[in-house]
Formats: structure tokens, sequence, C-alpha cells
């Protein structure tokens, strides 16, 4: 039997915009219909150009900004229409990294306050509790006790990262969302901290929705991944049968766009047309068409529904076709 612990339902996130002094509100619809479901020590990777609903997503799924509509599970318990000591609890499931480890931390506190910040908030634990738990999690990322007492400034980038991920596991999440949680280091760094993540995730039966724009660290750390294009998943699956199979035009070009060390293994250079559309403004039918290649008369007025193909679950008229 599956152990589900987050499902989302038709989830969508819409802004009201004002275009310009004396012109009417206009809405952005950031996220137009998101449905997953992820498992205990399983990582769903979520990629696609700046703009198309990955941060998004991350802020609705850890109720920073709660969605417009759908529905937001977690361990089978829908968050709507909860009351605020319920939300509290169910918030304890669900814990977020953030993108850059400098600006995360507060700068006048030391790693064992912020660390401890969240046992004081939602424990009864003592101080001294408090402080052993605190000792325990920083020897499980990779941080030395005497570190304890030090502050952000004192750390390096990928230790700053490290603090940040200790923050996040203290309260025993079984949820992590990851934004972009290595693009702000160095890419020496970046090994590590994945491997670290990857390892407490094993150790720990973490499930992880990793947002990135990486597609080489999404195939080193996912299980899973949903290409996002416009607030709308186009190609959804596992990670090996997309890697090797794309289905979507727009993932292919994702793909070929990835740099790759071995010539054999890079593909021939796809380049879409025209530049990302604006969502105040999205193109009627396929989200895609007007960057598409292989597009269609009838992509241009015909939205494509996510369907199953080949093993994913992929939006394109023709996705048969793209073998």
């Amino acid at each position: 039997m599956s152990d589900v612990v987050l499902e989302t339902v038709g989830l969508r996130k819409h802004y009201a915009v004002r275009r310009g002094l004396f012109k009417p509100m206009a809405t952005v619809r950031a996220l137009d219909g998101v449905s997953f479901r992820l498992e205990a020590g399983r990582t769903l990777a979520v990629v696609g150009e700046s703009g198309c609903g990955k941060s998004t997503l991350a802020r609705s799924v850890t109720m920073i900004e709660p969605p417009t509509e759908g529905r937001l599970l977690y361990d089978g318990r829908d968050l709507t229409g909860r009351s605020a000591p319920e939300m509290k609890e169910l918030r304890r499931t669900v814990q977020m990294v953030f993108q850059n480890p400098y600006g995360s931390l507060n700068p006048r506190k030391t790693v064992g306050s912020i660390l401890g910040e969240p046992l004081v908030i939602n424990t009864g634990l003592s101080k001294a509790e408090r402080r052993e738990r605190v000792l325990a999690m920083m020897n499980k990322v990779g941080l030395r006790s005497d570190q304890i007492d030090r502050y952000p400034h004192m750390f390096s980038g990928g230790q700053r990262q490290r603090i940040a991920i200790a923050r996040a596991l203290m309260l025993e999440p079984r949820v992590v969302v990851a934004d972009e949680p290595v693009s702000a280091l160095d890419v020496s760094i970046q090994a590590q901290v994945l491997n670290l993540m990857m390892d407490l995730q094993e150790e720990m039966k973490l499930a992880y929705l990793f947002i990135s724009h990486d597609l080489s660290v999404v195939r080193h750390l996912a299980d899973d991944v949903m290409v996002m294009y416009l607030g709308r998943p186009v190609e959804h699956g596992p990670k090996d049968v997309i890697y090797d199979r794309p289905r979507h035009p727009y993932t292919r070009i994702l793909m070929a766009a990835t740099p790759r060390v071995n010539p054999a293994l890079r593909g021939e250079r796809a380049v879409p047309r025209g530049e990302l559309p604006s969502p105040l403004n999205p193109p009627p039918g396929c989200p895609f068409h007007k960057r598409c290649p292989h597009a269609r008369p009838n992509c241009a007025t015909d939205v494509p529904a996510l369907r199953e193909v080949d093993q994913r679950l992929v939006a394109c008229h023709y996705a048969e076709e793209m073998a």
C-alpha cells in the first residue's frame, strides 16, 4: 500500500493585479490546475522556466500563500476549512528550505537560537531538552557542536544551507519543500548538499517536493518529474521515462538545453520560438503553441488535456508522434 503524505487536486492560485493607473484589474493565473501525489521517501521534482509557477506551487503547498481553489491534503486530511489550531498542527507536517541561505537566516541570531525557535513555538520542551535536540540535528547535517553559538555570517554558503535544512527538520516533518536549494551555491558545494539531502531522506523517510530549473540536478535527485509551463503541468511521470523519451515539445527543448560534458549524450539543439508569454495574457489553445516547432492549426484553439501516454501524463495533442 502506498504511503501518500501529500496530495494536491486541481490546485489554483490567482492574483488580481492592475495593468495601469486607469485600466481594470486583471487576473494572473500563476497556478492553473495542478494535481499530484507524493509518497514518503520519494522526490517529485518540479521544473520549468522562470515564471512557470514553480515557486508559487511551493508557497501554496506550504500554506505561506493559501491556494485560490483546489484541495490540499496532508496524510489524507484536507486543509480546507480547518481551524487555526488544526492548521498549526498540520503545518508541522511540511517544512520549507528556501533558495538563498544568505537571506533566509536571521543574522542577529545564533545557530542555536535559529534551530531552537521552532521548538520554542511548537513544543513544551525545556531549555536543556531543546539544546539537546539542536545539537543532535547539527550533528545529523554535518555541523560541529562547538558552532552552536556562532552567527550565520561566520559560516560558508554550504554550511548556511545545512543550517537551513536542519531548521526545516527540527519538527520532524514528513514533507520538505525545497525551492531551488542549491542554485545559490558554488557548483563544488552543490553535490555535498544534495548528497546530504538524499542521506537525510533515506534516514527519515522524507518526501521531497524539489523545485528546480537545473535538469542535471533533478536527474541526480528525483524519482518523478513534473514539467510546468505557464502555471500548468505539461508532462508528469517517472524520471527515467521522461529523461529517456520526453513526449512534450517543451520538455524536449528543456532537455536539449541541458549542458552535457559527453558529446555522445548531447541531443540536437532545439530553440523555442519567441519569448515566454505574459501570464496576464496567455495564448488561447495550447499555452505553448506560439513557441512550439511542431504546432498545428488546432493547437491554437484546443487546450490539450493531461492524458496518459507511454507511462506518463502529457498535455500535447500529438504526444504519440514525439517519440
